[in-house]
């Protein structure tokens, strides 16, 4: 999991837009926000995000989906390729399953749609630099109810993602499951929150995946 950002260093965005209008408002709001962001040389399809994310190792790509030569999908794919530390922000239109699902198995950390407040979307990128997966909980749970239902949960579901976890780590798995923060699962099994934070990083580890999303759509896919 990444480490925690440094306090002090500036988080380093690059803008994938193909609308030039969007791509410079993004940036002159995303400038005003305290002071957090150097904001890069924006890009204006999937192949410029790829070409910028080589020359400025950005922490951040704000991406979106629908873009000329290459579309957003595919340059998250080729990027988190090269460069795997680099956190993918889908920001786009399009709420439509089939491309939420594409972003999330590409490697997107987080799934917003162009009607979010700036607030919104600096906070997700602040999460996801520091390690968070930052679905808005709307997208999470669409994720989820769509495997679901393609996938009816059976008790055993999550029995071979659990094989190589421990009956503690077994146990958080399920109120992972359920949709429970790290706060909810301490007060319900009596332990210190970092305690259960360092229990689901080792889940995470353990399942090779990167996030919460991921690892409930591992799970319920079984």
């Amino acid at each position: 999991m990444t480490e925690p950002r440094r306090q002090g260093k500036r988080i380093r965005v690059l803008i994938a837009e193909d609308q030039a209008l969007i791509r410079e408002a993004l940036a002159t709001l995303l400038a005003q926000q305290n002071g957090d962001f150097e904001v890069l040389k924006g890009a204006a399809d999937g192949e410029q995000a790829i070409e910028y994310a080589r020359r400025y190792r950005p922490d951040v790509v704000l991406m979106d989906l629908q873009m000329p030569r290459l579309d957003g999908i595919r340059a998250t794919q080729r990027i988190l390729r090269e460069f795997p530390t680099t956190s993918i922000v889908v920001l786009t239109t399009f709420e439509a399953d089939d491309l939420i699902f594409d972003a999330v198995s590409a490697g997107a950390k987080a799934y917003l749609l162009k009607d979010a407040r700036i607030e919104e979307i600096a906070a997700t990128i602040r999460a996801v630099t520091n390690g968070q997966a930052a679905l808005s909980a709307s997208v999470a749970a669409r994720i989820l109810d769509e495997f679901k239902r393609l996938r009816p949960r059976r008790a055993s579901a999550s029995q071979a993602v659990g094989e190589s976890l421990t009956e503690r780590e077994n146990e958080i798995l399920q109120f992972i499951m359920e949709g429970k923060s790290n706060s909810e699962i301490a007060k319900q099994l009596h332990l210190a929150e970092g305690t259960v934070k360092n229990y689901v990083s080792t889940i995470l580890r353990k399942c090779e995946v990167r996030n919460r999303t991921e690892l409930a759509i591992k799970t319920i896919a079984q």
